[in-house]
């Protein structure tokens, strides 16, 4: 059945006599399966990243999700690139949700980025792609499509594309393949003016197989990599064109609005469902385990017929948790717990006891949603053994492989239909939007149209999977000589991404542990994970080092980084494009800090100021990013400019807090965003090092939260160790000398 319909799928998109080059072009089996099961008369395939027609069109298929990131463009330039392509002639298209497109890549590249052993990549190497099909994974997440499908799959498969069409040319022409030349799409052999488009050679290269390790280009090569090219999926979001999940339409089809247990992780009693059944419109109430939803011919109804049905949840013990419970039980945890080793290098106990002065702080971020713009929402279409699904997602395979598990039918009768995202965040990972999958599925069980299941604003604030609440007790010991000797941390859990806590900084004793964090509030990765919380900690902590030892913050950082020179290179940049040290306007401050997260590196330096109100007003943000190079350096600076809006928003306003074990917030007017008046204007600055490369989606994210604090710390005396900064009040504020 999995065969029937990639079969159908492919067919649609592919042409006859076309060839197909692609996905792990270097893999020979997997070359050979697309062949074997999926070539249909004349159609050539290589697998399925690179499609050329014979009229010399090329088509690139992308497994990611598009979510405004602008990846469907970068990974097919790269691939574009390596193909010696016509770029005007490119098309890119959504790869379909088969498992043709488990994405092994990722598979390698995470395994690398969490610490597996090298002696046992080998192994990893070659069950990446099946392990990749039996998780259903096709994810989009991690700041990880450059660097990882990018850089190990798409650059390979044009690569290898390439050769081919070489091969192909010096095979037809009986001529040496070094003779040989490409550009354009095409194939020229200068010494008799000869040339074939890619089109014409189509079938002779589909022949051949892809070569295991094409070469690939210097930087110095590149034509299209680089450049600054417009995204793709830009003119159909302008003029309205573009679907997303929430877009999925038919005539037939019906509505479900859905009430989730208020108190995670518990059940429904009972839902009398009599008064929502007599409104105009609706077909059916529904009774689910831990819900109950209704159905109507529009989401208004429904969601007007959900407030009339009277049901009960079962009570349970965190019932009556706040977040003054929570509170205080991390504050147990720390206080006596020393938790287990993330980090120990030296002796940071005894140096502490032997120190000439020790610092200590203590700093807290709340829970936050995801809050992303379209609201969370699936539509699933049960026919008989065989389903088809609509939803915005950053995993199409795993959603599909999702609905089928919760619908108990095979993963091959499932067809899966992409779309655009309204943002992801790490909400739309089918696990962290299981309530919405799972709850759609189970509601479009009961009916034989198609079922849209909608969350509300108030259900995704209040059913979201959080970033974590997390609290850190930090301790610095100083020498006689002022030196910083030991670097003391202790936070709690979880550890979601290996690394986050560490610091760059040249201190000699390091003791970094966390302790248990768990409560029932689920949680989930947060745009940039781990590292938003533990950059405001780290950098944040590092200036109050700093201050104490009555050193710039600046030059203290550059001391403390000579073995970092990435690092140091972004602090530099940053420092001198914001003309860090030179005279500011009065009332003004600078504040800064540095990250690495996902491969980059960022250093941003946030110019802040107190309004009439004594309001922080940001005026400036500057960044320096070293992403290892640009794929598209447009796609860089709005993806900085992104990620410093997003963490703005969480550093100013962002709470998650939780009443009688719920949570409190509801809507947009309890949960603020940095809007276009309150936005500073952003100089992003982009390092280019040429190391491997980066991701982009995330990194510019964590520094944001200490880059402010740390400047309403000179501007006022005080130090801000919570979030959000919305909480403090700088009426009596002091004013520091600057350093």
């Amino acid at each position: 059945m999995k065969l029937n319909r990639r079969r159908f799928i492919l067919s649609s998109a592919a042409v006859g006599g076309g060839l197909l080059i692609g996905y792990s072009a270097t893999r020979s089996s997997r070359h050979r399966r697309a062949n074997d099961e999926l070539a249909i008369g004349s159609e050539r395939f290589t697998t399925s990243f690179i499609k050329i027609d014979e009229d010399n069109q090329i088509t690139i298929f992308v497994p990611h999700s598009e979510m405004g990131q602008g990846i469907h463009t970068a990974l097919s330039m790269m691939a574009a690139d390596e193909l010696d392509a016509n770029w005007e002639y490119v098309s890119i298209e959504q790869a379909p949700a088969i498992d043709l497109f488990a994405n092994g890549d990722l598979v390698k590249g995470f395994a690398g980025e969490f610490g597996v052993p090298s002696a046992l990549m080998p192994l990893i190497n070659v069950t990446a792609f099946p392990v990749a099909e039996l998780m259903n994974l096709q994810i989009t997440g991690g700041s990880s499509s450059v660097r990882y499908t990018g850089e190990t799959a798409m650059r390979n498969a044009g690569a290898a594309a390439r050769e081919m069409f070489l091969k192909a040319a010096s095979t037809r022409w009986s001529v040496p393949e070094g003779e040989l030349t490409t550009k354009l799409s095409y194939v020229h052999h200068n010494a008799s003016g000869q040339s074939l488009s890619y089109g014409e050679l189509a079938i002779d290269a589909a022949k051949l197989e892809p070569p295991k390790s094409p070469s690939l280009k210097d930087r110095t090569q590149f034509n299209i990599m680089g450049k600054g090219l417009s995204r793709n999926d830009i003119p159909a979001k302008v003029d309205g064109s573009a679907k997303f999940g929430i877009d999925a339409h038919s005539s037939d089809m019906l509505y479900a609005a859905i009430k989730l247990a208020p108190v995670f992780g518990t059940k429904l009693v009972s839902a009398d469902g009599k008064e929502a059944l007599a409104q105009r419109g609706v077909k059916r109430v529904i009774e689910l385990e831990d819900s109950y939803a209704v159905v109507a011919d529009s989401y208004w109804r429904a969601k007007n017929a959900l407030a009339l049905v009277s049901a009960k949840f079962e009570e349970s013990e965190n019932d009556y948790i706040s977040s003054t419970d929570i509170e205080a039980r991390f504050n147990k945890e720390l206080t006596e717990n020393d938790g287990s080793k993330d980090k120990e290098i030296g002796d940071a106990d005894y140096e502490l006891e032997k120190a000439a002065d020790i610092i200590e702080a203590n700093y807290r971020v709340p829970y936050l949603a995801h809050a992303a713009m379209e609201p969370m929402n699936c539509t699933v279409h049960i026919k008989g053994d065989t389903a088809e699904i609509w939803t915005s997602t950053q995993d199409a395979l795993g959603t599909a492989g999702r609905v089928a598990s919760v619908a108990g039918l095979p993963e091959g009768n499932i067809t899966f239909h992409q779309t655009y995202c309204g943002g992801g965040f790490g909400r739309r990972v089918p696990l962290l939007n299981s309530n919405v999958i799972d709850h759609a599925t189970l509601i479009a069980m009961e009916f034989d149209v198609p079922v849209k299941t909608i969350f509300s604003r108030e259900d995704d604030m209040q059913q979201d999977h959080y970033r974590p609440a997390v609290h850190n007790n930090f301790k610095a010991a100083f020498d006689e000589n002022n030196n910083v000797t030991a670097w003391h941390s202790r936070f709690t859990g979880p550890i979601q991404v290996p690394g986050a806590s560490h610091i760059p900084y040249a201190i000699k004793n390091q003791s970094i542990r966390v302790v248990d964090g768990e409560t029932h509030v689920p949680l989930g990765p947060w745009r940039s994970v781990d590292h938003t919380q533990q950059t405001f900690f780290t950098e944040s902590f590092i200036d109050e080092i700093a201050h104490r030892a009555g050193v710039n913050p600046y030059q203290f950082r550059i001391n403390l980084l000579q073995d970092h020179p990435r690092h140091r290179k972004v602090l530099e940049v940053a420092a001198e494009a914001a003309g860090y040290g030179e005279n500011l306007q009065e009332g003004h401050a600078l504040g800064i800090a540095v990250q690495e997260s996902f491969g980059s590196f960022v250093a941003e330096i946030a110019e802040v100021s107190l309004n009439r109100n004594n309001q922080p007003v940001i005026h400036k943000v500057t960044c320096a990013v070293d992403c290892g190079w640009a794929v598209n350096p447009d796609t860089v600076e709005a993806q900085v400019e992104s990620g410093i809006i997003f963490g703005l928003s969480a550093a100013i306003y962002g709470e998650i807090t939780i009443e009688n074990g719920r949570v409190a917030q509801g809507n947009f007017p309890d949960y603020e965003m940095v809007r276009m008046s309150t936005s500073p204007e952003i100089e992003v600055h982009i390092v280019e090092s040429g190391e491997a490369p980066g991701g982009l989606g995330e990194p510019a994210t964590p520094p944001i939260a200490a880059a402010v604090t740390n400047a309403i710390y000179i501007l006022t005396g005080q130090r801000i160790r919570e979030l959000p900064i919305k909480n403090h009040d700088f009426s009596f504020s002091t004013p520091l000398a600057k350093l």
